[in-house]
């Protein structure tokens, strides 16, 4: 689900640049590692070698090939079948595998009209015709055809609005050029937000259809060639996609918190009761995704006030608001059933603590053919799979149990992750210490993003891998490239995850320490979530010899393997107290500068400063004041962050590496049930799904992080109550978070 080309790079480090430990001589000292002793780390580095050794890039073409071959949709019988593959090629390896099966609702298209009725007539294409030169676009029978899952049903008919990217601000522009959507049908385009924000805020204004368009601007010519002279989007592919309120809660929408099985308790799903009932995560009015081909039509004969500068894409036209020209009909209706979702897990036990669980997912299901989403991501951890196997076929185990997820229903909202991890959530709080997580990947620098706990084990993990154009380390890359842009150095952060992938549940919602990785920038991607993501596509635009490919697995490998092998959990508390000061900070500034900003913005209005300042050719409609920011009460969440501090600096002097065996496995348990303490069982406002203190997808952004998310979603939305209250829940977490690093520290005595 996630785009590759969005991955966020690390930011640089301050620290000597240090190559591959397959590039350092046997001369060079052992670089050192999160969770050895020098000794353990040296036959580490022996084993890694063996690892890469054993890797082959001709697999993971041939896997995309096979894979890719027919659409592979949740549901589909082509997307059983390579559940069965997967599985099958995971037993052959030596791994305990199953298939777990789960049942939630996913809705497919029965009828798709959308039309303009005035000022002249236009039917949509609502399709993807065959690429000449790409077999697989002329195999696409079977496959989802262009819509949005988790719309309602719906038949309206309205004067069409522009609304740029639809999200909260554009409607406040849209209010002060006195313009109302309410009644109305809008058009948005792709970007600013995740696609599932758009119909949420067009119902809130009273809006009663949305249409969501891929403008050229952002993955069509502007961006270069189109398909196939070129990788991005050509006039009529369209970008499907979910648009449940994945910011409630994702998964089955029948069975929030409770796996999706066969004999699970649902309520009612025909169209009517889903439409009446308004507690489930399903939009509120109909919702259809279109080509900027068919958009064309549209926008150009829509009249009224021309866009501002920066809602204009790169159509050739002028783009206007409206409304007042243009009508559309847009009519939806929908199969709404339950699907059977396959999920493969496979193990290897570990020799020494197999109650310590590293898991490592990835899922199969795409919207079509899916080469690049997911199948890119998919083959790189199946190639971990089978390298780890060849070794553990000559004698080598893991010390902790490996556990390889391949998730069913990742596209429609993740369905099989979460429900698996609803089932089995008792289980993953006593037992799991990490969940490790990839999406697509393709050509270019690497991008993690995860649990702070684990900074330090991540970036020695990439500083580790070699580039394999470059020869530097893959993370000397992307440093490189990083302070260019920014013009100086500056430290290695792991990005904070919002949602768009499978961690979201073991991270959010359970509280398992998480990362998630993988490589872009440098692909030629504009085919996301189209008929155009295919094997054919990949290999001459994304990543042609699987170069990169490759990379991800010696990455995805080092991973498990040092996770697998060290003598303690290379959890470290460092990062994790410097980044939550640092958002401590940001939300006082937030609270800070929504003051001034409200004191100023007021005064112009009791000024007329404003009014005088718009242009009076136009309609400008001067916004109501609003109340004052008070003052909150932040000490709270301070004095948390200094118990927090002083606590990890205890630790920091502590020196596990001197433990035994069993005091090692005692300081384990403490480590890797810290996460749970950022828990609040309570959940957070208004998604009581969502548990995480730290770490949370925004309400109104959908896939981009919101840090302290209680206390600054409360701000944003001027809730200063809630405001309060959720100071009063961090700091608890926090608070409970200091203890169990107190308890990390007497245990590494």
């Amino acid at each position: 689900m996630l785009l590759s080309v969005n991955l966020k790079m690390p930011r640089t480090f301050a620290l000597p640049l240090i190559l591959a430990a397959t590039l350092v001589s046997a001369q060079t000292p052992v670089p050192p590692l999160a969770g050895f002793t020098s000794a353990g780390a040296a036959q580490e580095y022996e084993l890694e070698k063996k690892f890469d050794a054993a890797l082959s890039r001709e697999n993971l073409d041939h896997w995309m090939k096979d894979f890719s071959a027919k659409p592979h949709h949740l549901g589909s019988p082509a997307g059983k079948v390579v559940a069965g593959k997967i599985a099958a090629l995971l037993k052959s390896w030596g791994y305990e595998t199953e298939i777990e099966t789960f049942y939630p609702l996913f809705p497919t298209p029965r009828t798709r009209v959308l039309e303009m009725i005035a000022p002249e007539h236009y039917t949509a294409q609502l399709s993807e015709p065959t690429v000449e030169g790409d077999e697989s676009t002329a195999n696409a029978a079977g496959g989802l055809p262009t819509y949005n899952a988790y719309s309602i049903d719906g038949d309206v008919t309205g004067e069409l609005v522009y609304v740029n990217h639809g999200v909260p601000a554009d409607y406040e522009r849209l209010a002060e050029m006195g313009v109302d959507v309410k009644g109305k049908i809008v058009i948005a385009r792709y970007g600013g937000s995740w696609r599932g924000i758009k119909p949420k805020v067009a119902a809130e204004h009273g809006a009663i259809g949305c249409i969501i368009y891929s403008d050229p601007r952002e993955d069509g010519y502007f961006q270069g060639d189109i398909y196939p002279k070129g990788g991005y989007r050509p006039p009529q592919s369209a970008q499907r996609g979910s648009v449940m309120d994945m910011p409630t809660y994702p998964g089955d929408p029948l069975t929030p918190g409770v796996g999706a099985t066969k004999d699970a308790k649902r309520p009612p799903y025909d169209a009517a009761s889903l439409a009446a009932n308004k507690a489930l995560p399903l939009t509120r009015i109909p919702v259809l995704p279109i080509s900027y081909g068919d958009a064309d039509p549209l926008l150009r004969a829509l009249g009224g006030p021309v866009a501002p500068y920066e809602w204009r894409g790169a159509l050739p036209i002028t783009y206007h608001v409206g409304p007042g020209t243009a009508t559309v009909h847009l009519k939806l209706e929908f199969d709404w059933k339950l699907t059977p979702a396959y999920d493969v897990i496979a193990r290897m036990r570990g020799s020494e603590r197999p109650d310590e669980w590293i898991l490592r997912g990835n899922h199969h299901d795409g919207w079509v053919f899916g080469a690049s989403d997911p199948l890119s991501g998919t083959v790189t951890m199946l190639e971990e799979a089978r390298g780890i196997a060849e070794m553990a076929k000559q004698g080598w185990r893991p010390k902790r149990t490996l556990i390889f997820c391949v998730w069913d229903g990742e596209e429609p909202m993740l369905l099989g992750s979460t429900e698996w991890a609803e089932q089995h959530e008792a289980e993953l709080r006593q037992h799991a210490a990490v969940y490790i997580n990839t999406d697509a990947t393709g050509r270019g620098f690497v991008g993690i993003g995860g649990s702070h706990t684990l900074e330090l084990f991540a970036m020695q993990s990439a500083r580790d891998v070699p580039d394999p154009v470059h020869k530097v380390s893959v993370l000397a890359r992307s440093e490189a490239a990083e302070s260019v842009a920014a013009g100086k150095k500056t430290e290695f952060t792991l990005d904070a995850l919002g949602s768009g992938s499978d961690f979201t549940p073991f991270l959010q919602h359970v509280g398992i320490a998480t990362l998630n990785f993988g490589f872009g920038g440098e692909e030629q991607y504009g085919v996301y979530h189209s008929n155009y993501d295919t094997y054919a596509h990949y290999v001459r635009f994304e990543d042609p010899d699987f170069q990169y490919s490759l990379a991800n697995v010696q990455l995805g490998g080092r991973m498990l393997l040092r996770l697998a092998n060290a003598e303690v959990l290379p959890f470290r508390f460092e990062s994790l107290a410097k980044t939550v000061a640092g958002y401590a900070k940001e939300v006082a500034k937030l609270a800070d500068d929504m003051r001034q900003q409200t004191e100023f913005k007021n005064q112009q209005i009791r000024e007329g400063g404003l009014k005088i300042a718009a242009d009076a050719r136009h309609t400008y409609v001067v916004p109501a004041p609003q109340a004052p920011v008070p003052f909150l009460n932040f000490a709270p969440l301070d004095n948390a962050v200094a118990h927090l501090q002083s606590s990890v600096a205890a630790w920091s002097k502590a020196d596990p590496a001197k433990l035994d065996a069993t005091h090692a496995a005692a300081l384990d348990t403490i480590l890797m049930h810290a996460e749970q303490s950022l828990l609040n069982d309570a959940g957070l406002p208004k998604r009581p799904w969502y548990r995480h203190m730290l770490y949370a997808p925004g309400f109104y952004t959908g896939y981009d992080v919101k840090t302290l998310p209680g206390i600054r979603e409360a701000i944003e939305q001027r809730d200063w109550h809630e405001a309060d209250t959720q100071i009063g829940h961090v700091a608890a977490a926090l608070n409970a978070l200091s203890g169990e690093i107190d308890r990390a520290t007497a245990a590494a005595q």
